[in-house]
Order: structure tokens, then C-alpha cells, then sequence
């Protein structure tokens, strides 16, 4: 075994890598840099009737249509009103038991994109029986901050998003991965 591949307890080489990091005032959150498409600017956001209130409506990008998501209300955050930071991190996302889509995130700006060493991140704490905390990958310490970094799968899982995807088009089976443009 070399000395590259040692890991001490607590430390998890399969989460090590880059993550977008973006704010959700004042916490700072990321997400797997190969989960991101793109960033765009807040765009006027079609809404759609019956939905969840996490799901604001839909964008028109580039021809194709995509769902977009509060970000901030599906974690259950104060509301916020947008600034000239607040974007739309066009993410691919794998449903459960469905087909990977193409979602809108709606944050409060990005910061930047983090390299994350298994060292940087730790195992995600015991909050008790009672909350859950699988929507995380772990909480990473850099620069003496701490910023969350999430399983947005999981975050998204069980919202309905299948019927959604199915009903805009907006599924991408066979989505190249690392493509994002930031």
C-alpha cells in the first residue's frame, strides 16, 4: 500500500475532489463540481400551478426547458429576497428510479470552486435520532470555514421530480459528465 492511500479514521477518499461552493445566507454549501452544468443569472421564472412550494417554475434555456428549484425552501431556510449574487446552478440531477434531469438551483450567489483534499472533509456529526442528515456528503473545513457539502440527490429525492422531468422533457439520460462552463 503506498503512502497516497492511507486514510485515517473519519477521512473518505471517494469525497475528496472539487465542489462548487455557493451561499445560502450566511451558510456556505457545496456540491460536486461534476453535478454543475452551468451558472446563470436570475432569469424571470415561468411558475407552474399545483406544484410543491419549493419548486418555483420553469426556465427556458436555450430551447430547453427546466425546472427550477428554491434551493433555500427545500432545506426548510428563511426566505430571502434576491440580490444582484442570486443565480441559477443548472445542475444534473439522478432521480430515484428515474432518469438523470437537468435542474435549476436557485442560490444566493457562488463563491468558488473548492479542491478538496479526504483530509479537509469531515464525517458528517451525530445530530441525534431525531434529525436526518443523509441529504449529506460530509462538512469540509478550508480556510477556516465550514461549508456543507450536500448529496443533492438525496436532497431532491422523493420530491416528485420524475413527473416533472417527464412533463417539461427536461430528463438527459445520456448527459456528458463534467461539462459545466463556469
Amino acid at each position: 500500500m503506498s503512502i497516497n492511500t492511507i486514510t485515517t479514521p473519519g477521512q473518505d477518499n471517494r469525497l475528496a475532489g472539487k465542489y462548487l461552493a455557493f451561499t445560502l445566507q450566511p451558510e456556505s454549501y457545496g456540491i460536486p463540481v461534476l453535478k454543475v452544468r452551468e451558472i446563470i443569472r436570475l432569469t424571470d421564472i415561468t411558475p407552474i400551478p399545483q406544484m410543491p412550494a419549493f419548486i418555483r417554475g420553469v426556465i427556458n434555456l436555450r430551447g430547453k426547458i427546466v425546472p427550477v428549484i428554491d434551493l433555500r425552501v427545500r432545506l426548510n431556510l428563511a426566505p430571502a429576497t434576491a440580490t444582484e449574487r442570486t443565480c441559477i446552478v443548472v445542475a444534473q440531477v439522478h432521480t430515484t428510479g428515474g432518469p438523470a434531469i437537468q435542474l435549476g438551483l436557485v442560490v444566493d450567489g457562488v463563491e468558488e470552486v473548492l479542491n478538496l483534499a479526504s483530509s479537509d472533509i469531515e464525517e458528517t456529526p451525530d445530530f441525534g435520532s431525531k434529525l436526518d442528515t443523509q441529504s449529506l456528503l460530509g462538512i469540509a473545513k478550508l480556510k477556516g470555514r465550514v461549508t456543507a457539502l450536500l448529496d443533492i440527490d438525496r436532497v431532491l429525492a422523493g420530491a416528485g421530480l420524475e413527473k416533472i422531468a417527464h412533463s417539461t422533457g427536461s430528463h438527459s439520460p445520456t448527459a456528458e459528465v463534467g461539462r459545466g462552463s463556469f
